[in-house]
């Protein structure tokens, strides 16, 4: 497996050059999660033309993730699948986890073609028992009749991400942007001296706040860290003022980096 990085300084946004260059005699698939978790990075149409036209000329299978995509703030979500040539070659997974709130209920589908949907019905038969019928009830509830309510959620999502991006913005040694779409913020925590490791430790420590270090998510994380907009924007403001507080007493402390170290 090659993984493609995702460069902070490309607002993560994917590079099909690297995907290419990653694209080996044995490759057979390709592998894709936009919405981006944890970056909230989207694929723009001509990132998916790029990827679509590397799948058929490698004659390669797309395997999409976009469990985020009713999550999307601005101009919608792309599937590979809708581009030319790809409804035949593009397995897309999503789920109501994030969508409809509803982590935990373990409810989700693959939309394939029909070849590779006889492969996924045989490996689920090893995996599962399938989904109980009240979650497959409520399922149907969701996406038939909860349009507002996934909207709703969406607008709050993006409303949270504002707040937050704008306060920590403000923070010397961070550097925060408004998410494309998703539940959560990607904040830099690179000019305060630390990794993202260290810093999540030491401001869980020294405040209470808990945020996820970037590294978990690969080599492109590192120095970052994944703030969740899952709660309310009264609890998200006083997570950012203690944020806030932790970094600027960064430089009070003897023997501290230096928090313009990039």
């Amino acid at each position: 497996m090659h993984l493609v990085p995702l460069r902070p300084e490309n607002r993560f946004h994917l590079d099909p050059t690297d995907v290419a260059a990653a694209i080996g005699p044995h490759t057979r698939g390709i592998l894709l999660n936009f919405p981006h978790n944890p970056t909230g990075a989207i694929l723009t149409r001509e990132e998916g033309l790029e990827i679509a036209a590397l799948c058929r000329r490698h004659d390669l299978t797309l395997i999409s993730d976009e469990v985020y995509a009713e999550l999307t703030f601005e101009g919608g979500h792309l599937s590979p699948a809708a581009l030319p040539g790809m409804a035949e070659r593009t397995a897309v997974v999503s789920s109501l986890s994030k969508s409809h709130a509803m982590t935990g209920w373990r409810c989700g589908w693959s939309i394939t073609p029909i070849p590779l949907a006889e492969h996924l019905e045989r490996l689920a038969r090893c995996m599962f028992f399938g989904v109980a019928q009240f979650v497959q009830d409520a399922g149907a509830v969701a996406l038939g009749t909860a349009a507002a309510q996934s909207a709703m959620l969406r607008d709050n999502y993006r409303s949270r991400a504002r707040v937050v991006a704008e306060r920590l913005g403000r923070v010397d040694g961070l550097t925060c942007r408004i998410p494309e779409a998703g539940m959560y913020v990607f904040a830099d925590v690179r000019g305060t001296g630390m990794d993202g490791k260290r810093f999540a430790a030491e401001l869980l420590d020294a405040t209470g706040v808990a945020v996820t270090p970037g590294e978990g998510f690969g080599p492109s994380g590192a120095g970052h860290v994944r703030i969740t907009l899952g709660t309310s924007e009264g609890r998200l403001t006083e997570a950012c003022d203690r944020i806030a507080a932790f970094v600027q007493s960064l430089s009070l402390i003897p023997g501290s980096p230096d928090p313009q170290i990039p």
